[in-house]
């Protein structure tokens, strides 16, 4: 029997209804006053033979963002940076043999650099992604193990644990499948399938993806794996991850869960940086951006609104405030 845990580094956080369910719709179609618990955590694989990584957090150093009333999504406080909260579960980086990157973004894979010895799984769609340039450990996979269940491709890593490919939130996103066979049950780790678990409910796709069409396609192959297959729904940016882990709690769409109101947030004092919510990317003005041409020093309210993150393209109204 397989052991999961949460790396949790993140907590109290918030996303709003809009950036959450306005991928098809459009934002001005859902409200912005309604909002969903955030978080951060990725999940580690403990197969009694082997420790598996599914992504690796932010980097250490990355700053929180300091939210307003207009914030989309604020990831919430530091609770430990990741490395340290992957030893507070009692694992050292040497003892990780492989690492199932969910895909790019930052949040996933800021610390893969921490683990030379581990093989890094990687979407072969992915693999020429900057946040991956310089690794030595990456293992491109082609997904040749045919179909798993309904999704058409699939890779097997150990007995068990199923790699899918599942693009759409990005071109190589991929998703984690462990089969519980003691307990008949089917943990799915998504990455940013949805970035919270109302939005699975809803059949709601998120504002970030790189081919919507493709993100369909996923979200429906994820629900109709649900709906054949009993399972736990492990998230990345949400709470809700956690809590399902810990009670074993499957879904039922036909029922949602009740949503439990954002605590109370926290403002602090801006710093001048600003954050990618989607990558992690950190603009700070005193260094600028010379890959556009940006002098060290500019503010980002000074920036063009031409002016796209250097990592993953997004637009200035991607960017939060740290």
């Amino acid at each position: 029997m397989f052991k999961i845990l949460p790396v949790i580094y993140r907590d109290g956080g918030f996303m709003n209804q809009p950036f959450a369910f306005g991928g098809e719709d459009g934002t001005e179609a859902f409200d912005a006053s309604v909002r969903y618990r955030s978080g951060l955590q990725n999940y580690l694989i403990d197969t009694g033979s082997e420790v598996i990584l599914v992504d690796t957090g932010l980097p250490a150093g990355t700053p929180e963002e300091s939210p307003d009333e207009n914030t989309a999504i604020f990831t919430g406080h530091d609770v430990l940076p990741y490395m340290e909260a992957l030893a507070k579960l009692g694992y050292k980086p040497e003892q990780v043999d492989k690492i199932l990157l969910t895909h790019k973004h930052n949040d996933h894979s800021g610390e893969l650099r921490s683990f030379p010895n581990a093989q890094v799984f990687v979407n072969e769609h992915e693999v020429g992604a900057d946040e991956l340039a310089g690794l030595d450990n990456v293992v491109p996979v082609a997904f040749t193990d045919g179909p798993y269940k309904n999704f058409p491709e699939s890779q097997k890593v150990v007995d068990g644990v199923y790699y899918i490919r599942a693009e759409g939130h990005t071109k190589g996103n991929s998703i984690v499948i462990v089969e519980d066979t003691d307990e008949g049950l089917f943990y799915m780790i998504h990455g940013d399938v949805t970035y919270t678990d109302e939005a699975l409910y809803a059949n709601k796709l998120s504002m970030v993806y790189e081919d919507i069409a493709l993100a369909r396609e996923t979200l429906d192959r994820v629900r109709a794996f649900i709906t054949a297959n009993p399972t736990v729904y492990l998230s990345t940016h949400t709470p809700l991850g956690v809590e399902n882990l810990e009670a074993k709690r499957v879904v039922d769409l036909a029922n949602p869960p009740e949503t439990i109101p954002v605590g109370e947030i926290t403002f602090k004092t801006r710093t001048g940086k600003y954050v990618c919510s989607v990558c992690g990317y950190v603009y700070d003005p005193e260094q600028g951006d010379d890959t556009q041409g940006i002098e060290p020093g500019t503010a980002f309210e000074d920036l063009p609104d031409s002016w796209r993150c250097p990592r993953c393209k997004q637009p200035k109204t991607k960017f939060n405030a740290a």
